[in-house]
């Protein structure tokens, strides 16, 4: 078998020199990085949000538990409608070209995201204000869908085969940048402003400047360039003998099976350890909200980091090594992390950036996802099985850790150690390693 190189399309003869990093291919990541950063803020400030706008979007006399189950129902809804969006967007990125559909998904997200900031509440509007929320909402999941993988597909077919997972992993961390990014500036307008000026007007601010910086980006997107290797497959005529998605179910069903499990560990890493456990933190251990956020924007930004480290290490040591000690990592520092707990305000900080850095082998997921499909149908099967998985067990997991810890606190590092095993069982699965790869005298 012959291994392909991502940035040609073409089969990578051995000892052929590598091609470096070149000026485009910086301005090629760095405006994609970019772009998944504001995107990804986009679609997570809600959360940050989520008190202030169930007290603005529904009855006042609705009963709190039910205006929390409302809240958070919306802002499900955009999980939901990620497979549907994914497989959208993917399908056309497959058939017109990657280019297109990088810049429509992040388009698709900025204006429901400015709109969200000039909505009328329930109070101007009554029950159209939480109807709209939601439409904005299902929008924004069909955005998101499309564009994580799109982003990854992208920045793969642009770089030398060298740098593939530098590339990869350095988009990877500025997508998880929004999240850091949302937590900031949640963390800034409570600082700025009163609870009144927030109920009153603060509350758009986030959602306004997230519409206008989208909108820059899909401006500055117009200056990226179509990936070679769509070029290769569109000059060959492979594009749209069939529908991408009846080839990748039919030929490629490991491939599904193995994305879909390692979206099953990354969804958890993120759900649990970045979402799930400030609030955790401060309901069974009693530990202060303004710290267990401190510690949040620590863990944050050491995630981001670990995405970027993980991505040069593939590079460097290969990836069944760095998927081994990566997931092993946060197997170790999820259980050291949790039976630490509270402990003091510095160890509490230092052990939740240290899991946080090692949740950054989420990074491996594209990594692995976008080499496990062929060129021609690439966009579509890394699309179909991240968001149909993430829809599944990003949904799920909360639930899970909901009833878990009913019985035993330590229920969410017993999950995370257990998705953390999984991922290294992952790692001697060879399609994980080596990827999808052409069959010697075999058409690429």
């Amino acid at each position: 078998m012959t291994t392909l190189d991502y940035s040609t399309g073409k089969a990578l003869p051995d000892g052929a020199p590598a091609r470096p990093l070149t000026k485009k291919d910086y301005k090629t990541l760095g405006l994609s990085a970019l772009g998944g950063t504001l995107e990804f803020y986009d679609f997570v400030v809600y959360i940050f949000f989520a008190n202030v706008l169930g007290r603005l979007f529904f009855p006042e006399q609705m009963p709190e538990w039910l205006r929390q189950l409302q809240t958070l129902g919306i802002f499900a809804a955009g999980y939901l409608a990620r497979p549907l969006g994914g497989i959208i967007i993917a399908h056309y990125g497959d058939i017109l070209g990657r280019k297109k559909m990088f810049t429509l998904s992040i388009f698709l997200m900025s204006l429901p995201t400015l709109v969200i900031g000039l909505l009328p509440t329930y109070e101007a509007i009554g029950i159209a204000a939480p109807l709209l929320l939601l439409a904005m909402r299902v929008l924004q999941g069909a955005a998101i869908g499309g564009e994580m993988p799109g982003a990854w597909v992208f920045v793969a077919e642009h770089v030398p085969q060298k740098h593939y997972g530098l590339a990869v992993g350095t988009l990877t961390a500025g997508i998880t940048g929004g999240i850091l990014l949302g937590s900031l500036i949640a963390v800034g307008i409570n600082s700025w402003y009163s609870t009144s000026e927030i109920n009153a007007y603060a509350w758009r601010i986030p959602f306004i400047l997230g519409g206008v910086f989208g909108m820059v980006s899909v401006y500055l997107r117009r200056f990226l360039e179509e990936t070679p290797i769509f070029k290769e497959l569109a000059e060959r005529k492979k594009i749209g003998r069939e529908l991408p998605l009846k080839t990748i179910l039919r030929e490629h069903r490991p491939a599904i099976v193995l994305v879909a499990l390692m979206t099953w560990v990354l969804s958890t890493a993120i759900v649990v350890v970045i979402l799930f456990t400030p609030a955790y933190l401060q309901k069974v251990f009693q530990i202060p909200a303004a710290l267990s956020l401190q510690a949040n924007v620590a863990a944050t930004l050491m995630l981001t980091i670990g995405c970027l480290l993980t991505g040069w290490a593939t590079d460097r040591f290969g990836t069944k090594a760095v998927m081994i000690v990566g997931w092993g990592g946060m197997t170790v520092t999820a259980y050291l992390f949790y039976l630490g707990l509270p402990g003091t305000p510095t160890s509490l900080i230092a052990m939740y950036a240290l899991v946080g850095f090692f949740v950054g082998s989420i990074s491996l997921l594209p990594i692995v996802g976008v080499r496990a499909f062929p060129p021609a149908v690439r966009f579509s099967g890394l699309s179909f099985s991240y968001n149909m998985a993430y829809a599944v067990f990003g949904g799920l997991t909360p639930v899970l850790i909901s009833v878990g810890q009913q019985y035993d606190h330590l229920f969410p590092a017993h999950y995370v150690g257990a998705m953390g095993l999984l991922g290294v069982a992952l790692a001697f699965w060879p399609l994980s390693y080596k990827g999808w790869q052409v069959r010697d005298g075999a058409k690429s």
